[in-house]
């Protein structure tokens, strides 16, 4: 069954969502550089307990993958904002189609419409 398209954004959505952009990778890049000491590499020679050291290295490992979810999703945003510039912000970068505002609203830097975000992640 063939999905409806969805409709362009109107003038108000496309700034409002290029607005949430320009926050949304302003915290981003604001919470990697700060989480940087989280995600420092746990030294082995620190005068601590090996169950400390273990607690550490484990909270060390989850601070780096939240950095790195954070910065992924920040250099998401810029390459949204790029699409922007370039008047192609908004549409589907696997099947051109608009992606639709419902989807960007929720997550402004997605580069793919739902049918080809869920046709990815089913591969």
């Amino acid at each position: 069954m063939k999905r409806a398209p969805e409709p362009e954004l109107t003038d108000a959505q496309a700034e409002e969502l290029r607005a949430a952009l320009v926050a949304l990778e302003a915290e981003l890049s604001a919470a990697v550089a700060g989480s940087q000491d989280a995600a420092a590499t746990v030294k082995l020679d620190a005068p601590i307990g090996r169950l400390s050291r273990m607690d550490a290295i484990q909270q060390q490992k989850m601070a780096e993958a939240s950095r790195e979810g954070m910065a992924l999703r920040a250099s998401q945003a810029r390459a949204a904002l790029s699409r922007f510039a370039e008047g192609q912000y908004g549409e589907c970068v696997s099947c051109e189609e608009p992606v639709g505002y419902a989807r960007l609203r929720a997550r402004p830097e997605a580069p793919f419409c739902i049918a080809c975000q869920s046709s990815r992640e089913q591969r």
